[in-house]
């Protein structure tokens, strides 16, 4: 198997649902078991990718290959596709910020995980930051979040300790989603924060999109009885990454490798992922280029 990483850069609001729950929030977004972190489910971005390509003339001829056949007649048109997708994990969370608008938020473990990855995808990854003290943050020197030594985020003051060495994780990102425009990858270095675990676990859990949703009445022009529900979304900016991983066709008669077979993915691809589409959730850029070292 050949790995690669993908990075998934949220342009609207995003809803990746796992049906309804027994609380506040009446369509949560999906959520790893053990980390309760935001995830997007690899079968999500699977499906969404092979109909992307299936609607595509020059690219639907490879679609079985790298996806497996659409309908198997017997167990002689059986096989299976060469590409295998992993969920999509949060890397970057847009924060509230005080200064600066908004506040791209990490933290150690979140950036352990992702620098683990990207060394099994053959990536040269920077060394790992010093984590930040209890209650505090870590943030590059040029931050504009950064006010009076302090981050305000959200309901939150952490004073912010100034880390030269965040720059080169900062940069890294920024080459990763914004591959072609300066601008944007300078945005993001000067809006990178460093958040201790526990603060981060709190804003992944209190800082997500909750939006009021109602249904009306047409023939009365007020809300339906009992149409009232909330939901919640990763909002937008919202930066994850996740690991793809290309085999041999299985094919019969198609010989091509792992390398060929990367040749006919998109290195980046505007999609539309998750529910609610028809009042704009979802749209995200995926991106698969390597950042050079």
């Amino acid at each position: 198997m050949q790995p690669r990483i993908f990075h998934l850069h949220a342009l609207s609001a995003l809803h990746c649902g796992v049906g309804q729950a027994a609380d506040v929030v009446d369509l949560p977004i999906a959520r790893a078991r053990a980390t309760h972190l935001p995830i997007v489910p690899g079968s999500s971005l699977r499906g969404v990718l092979r109909a992307q390509m299936e609607g595509d003339p020059q690219r639907e001829p490879d679609v079985p290959a790298l996806f497996g056949p659409r309908e198997i007649g017997g167990a002689a048109d059986a096989f299976a596709g060469a590409l295998a997708v992993g969920d999509a994990h949060l890397l970057l969370l847009p924060v509230r910020s005080l200064a600066g608008i908004v506040c791209y938020a990490t933290s150690p473990f979140i950036l352990r995980r992702y620098r683990q990855d990207l060394i099994r995808a053959g990536q040269a990854a920077p060394p790992l930051p010093n984590e930040p003290r209890e209650g505090q943050a870590r943030v590059v020197p040029d931050s504009v979040n950064r006010q009076d030594g302090v981050l305000f985020l959200e309901d939150l003051d952490l004073p912010a300790q100034e880390d030269p060495a965040l720059r080169a994780w900062a940069a890294w990102i920024g080459q990763a989603v914004h591959p072609d425009d300066a601008d944007a990858q300078t945005d993001l270095v000067t809006r990178f924060a460093l958040l201790p675990d526990n603060i981060m676990h709190y804003l992944a859990e209190t800082a997500t999109e909750i939006r009021t949703r109602i249904a009306i009445d047409p023939a009365t022009g007020t809300v339906k009885r009992g149409a009232l529900w909330y939901e919640e979304n990763l909002p937008a900016e919202s930066v994850l990454w996740g690991v793809q991983a290309l085999s041999r066709s299985n094919r019969q008669g198609d010989d091509r490798d792992a390398g060929a077979l990367a040749a006919c993915l998109p290195d980046e691809e505007l999609l539309q992922l998750g529910g609610k589409a028809g009042v704009g959730r979802g749209l995200v850029r995926l991106l698969r280029r390597e950042v050079s070292a």
